[in-house]
């Protein structure tokens, strides 16, 4: 790494401005591994590790031949982010996830994605987010319909069914027909678990032809084949089907004035599906763990939603008057964020703070470990909500990221976290057994290692 030389401040000859330390190198690097083998047995301890023992910056090993910065400050974080956006491309993480699934708004850099994120923008404007929400609503309550008193419920796999549902269903409401539309959710589930653990393996591992290499393909390619075939049928009827889909296929490409390509309609909704349904399943899921740990907490809950919405179902327009429960949204998002590696590559030379990055250089920051920092949230493990009752987010709060890349489908993703609430606590109870403490595990998202509860009826 570059460091700044030493500056003797011109007419102050006693004042000399230090160059900054050397970036330090995390321990425990193995030849040709690096820290790999570090983050596949446990990268958020891993992660916790280097905040626990170095500063602001530590260097740590993921690829042979490259070198990633693990930026740990709240304040360089927030710079990489905002100021230094429009000079850094997305680096290994989303080029990765580029090779797997296409060239998307969520994997682009630069130009390209200021153009791929005007072009997808439409689809998350205000009045199409209000229209989502009775589609969210009914497969929220046709989720818990299909569970009974009793039963032993594995809670993250009913979230990913109901967040795959309700995307899927948004997309692609008008355009597919029942049986299409449940092998389309099947393939995307299949390539969903895939790809987080093929994003951190090196090139070549993908290209082994093992059967989870074999499965992952082949459902990849199901999906495309499926959107393509949507696409060319919605094309040909003319028809307006007022899902996401109709919407992109209204969309131009910048570059060529035409209408965007199968493939490019495909690559946006794969990784829309990958990025969007993992990350709401897994919020869902600690957020029903929480409230089940904290019967007070439910309680509040279930007292504004008996006042605001009375005996009537959630609507958008409720959903701003239920500041109690975004406010457990927000401490789920903080306490249990999904997030644990995100990637940024400088394009040139560099400064970051003190230090100045020569170009090509990886950099990383962890939103999971920053979000349970001490120093910007007291008590940090304990799940408050009222922590944001007077309080402004300090700037390490980053939910969905910040600056020109910040994620696309917030507003959606928390219409998606309220609406879904709203319907699963008034219908249903989850317990846990008495004791029961859930640990965390990172894949592709942040997730529960295995969540189980027992459903019980509300007046039950």
């Amino acid at each position: 790494m570059i460091n700044a030389p030493d500056i003797t401040v011109k007419g102050a000859p006693h004042v000399t401005l230090s160059a900054p330390p050397p970036i330090p190198r995390a321990s425990g690097s193995l030849p040709v591994l690096g820290h790999a083998v570090h983050l596949l047995r446990d990268n958020l301890g891993f992660i916790a590790s280097l905040r626990a023992a170095y500063g602001p910056l530590v260097e740590i090993t993921l690829q042979p031949g490259t070198r990633t910065v693990v930026v740990q400050d709240p304040a360089l974080i927030r710079t990489m982010l905002v100021t230094l956006g429009p000079s850094l491309d997305k680096g290994r993480f989303f080029e990765k996830m580029g090779q797997l699934l296409g060239d998307s708004v969520v994997t682009a850099a630069g130009q390209t994605h200021v153009r791929k994120r005007r072009q997808l923008q439409p689809a998350f404007t205000h009045g199409e987010i209000a229209g989502y929400v009775d589609i969210m609503r009914e497969e929220a309550s046709g989720a818990t319909d299909g569970w009974r008193p009793g039963q032993a419920l594995d809670v993250r796999e009913a979230m990913v069914k109901l967040s795959l549902d309700m995307l899927a269903k948004t997309v692609f409401s008008g355009s597919l027909d029942e049986r299409t539309f449940r092998r389309l959710r099947r393939d995307l589930s299949v390539v969903m678990n895939g790809v987080g653990s093929r994003v951190m393996l090196p090139d070549w591992a993908e290209r082994l032809p093992l059967p989870a290499n074999r499965r992952f393909d082949r459902a990849r390619d199901a999906v495309r084949a499926t959107i393509d075939t949507a696409v060319g049928e919605l094309q040909a009827s003319g028809r307006d089907t007022g899902d996401m889909l109709s919407l992109l296929l209204r969309a131009q490409d910048e570059e060529t004035g035409h209408p965007l390509t199968s493939h490019q309609i495909s690559s946006e909704i794969l990784t829309l599906a990958v990025a969007g349904t993992e990350t709401t399943a897994s919020v869902l899921s600690w957020a029903l763990y929480e409230l089940a740990r904290h019967p007070d907490v439910e309680k509040r809950v279930l007292g504004e939603l008996d006042e605001v919405l009375g005996g009537k179902a959630v609507t958008f327009e409720d959903l701003s008057r239920l500041p109690y429960l975004n406010r457990v949204i927000t401490e789920t998002l903080r306490l249990h964020h999904t997030g644990w590696l995100v990637t940024r590559r400088t394009v040139t030379e560099t400064r970051l703070g003190r230090w100045t990055l020569p170009p090509g250089t990886e950099l990383a920051y962890c939103q999971h470990a920053l979000h349970r920092d001490p120093e910007l949230f007291p008590d940090p493990s304990a799940f408050t909500p009222d922590r944001w009752l007077d309080s402004s987010p300090p700037p390490g709060f980053l939910p969905f990221g910040a600056g020109k890349h910040k994620c696309i489908g917030d507003r959606f993703a928390l219409t998606e976290l309220v609406t879904a609430l709203a319907t699963i606590l008034r219908r249903i109870r989850l317990t846990l057994p008495p004791g029961q403490v859930v640990e965390p595990v990172a894949r592709a998202t942040v997730r529960p290692r295995r969540l189980v509860m027992t459903v019980q009826p509300r007046n039950g």
